[in-house]
């Protein structure tokens, strides 16, 4: 008797689990949940491209950054120039003091054409 009684339990137990299995398979295979996988397998795949995508371009951008810099230094264009010391002139000329009167030129001439 106990052992008719194990057999019935197990195969009750055996019944309850493949019938659960079956729906839950059944679920999965409805049209609103193959496309809600389709849909959730998508925006996963966008992200991981959109991740790829971003590590490359900045890849680009350090490596761009990096040859610009040795062009720069093969063809000596980082190096700062040796400049000329700044020059000052006088912006108005001053009658009173004797260092700036040209002795040569004492009267202006207002012709333009004179230049050319």
């Amino acid at each position: 008797m106990f052992r008719r009684t194990f057999w019935f339990g197990t195969g009750v137990a055996a019944g309850v689990w493949a019938t659960t299995k079956v729906n839950r398979k059944l679920r999965q295979l409805t049209p609103e949940s193959l496309a809600a996988t389709a849909a959730n397998k998508a925006i996963e795949t966008g992200h991981r491209i959109k991740d790829r995508a971003v590590g490359f371009a900045l890849d680009v951008r350090d490596n761009m950054a990096q040859r610009e810099e040795e062009l720069g230094e093969a063809l000596g264009i980082n190096s700062d120039p040796e400049l000329p010391a700044p020059r000052r002139y006088t912006a108005i000329e001053n009658r009173t003091d004797p260092k700036s009167v040209d002795s040569d030129r004492t009267t202006y001439s207002y012709n333009r054409n004179e230049d050319h």
